[in-house]
């Protein structure tokens, strides 16, 4: 299960909309390792020269890395998570995040997510993440 929903957010969500807000606290108290690396990522944005800040340290464990694929590949979770941070998410090889503020430099993401920095990204460590 990628979320532990509380009753009272269940309840709601029976009845209507979530807001973000509440959504977000959901992601924060079910994924802390995925919470942990994109509220990271995003602290250091606005110190980073390049307009973004990536992450390339390895989860910790396979929990970790569940909860980090959980997030990024959840359209909801990813969209919640980019509004909530005022960023746009990227995401290679099941542990390279990445946050891109609205000064990154043109071409930036783009880049980040091509076919080429997604195989120059590659390493036999990786090949079974």
């Amino acid at each position: 299960m990628s979320l532990t929903v509380p009753a009272d957010l269940l309840e709601q969500a029976s009845n209507g909309e979530v807001n973000d807000e509440e959504f977000v606290a959901c992601v924060r108290t079910s994924l802390p390792y995925a919470w942990s690396v994109i509220s990271g990522l995003a602290g250091r944005l606005p110190s980073s020269s390049q307009g973004f800040a990536d992450n390339t340290v390895p989860p910790p464990d396979e929990a970790a890395r569940g909860q980090l694929l959980r997030a990024m590949a959840s359209d909801a979770m990813r969209g919640a998570l980019e509004r909530h941070f005022g960023v746009r998410l990227a995401f290679q090889n099941c542990h390279r995040v990445a946050v891109f503020g609205p000064a990154a430099p043109e071409g930036a993401y783009a880049e980040f997510v091509s076919p080429r920095a997604q195989i120059l990204n590659q390493s036999p460590e990786l090949r079974d993440c």
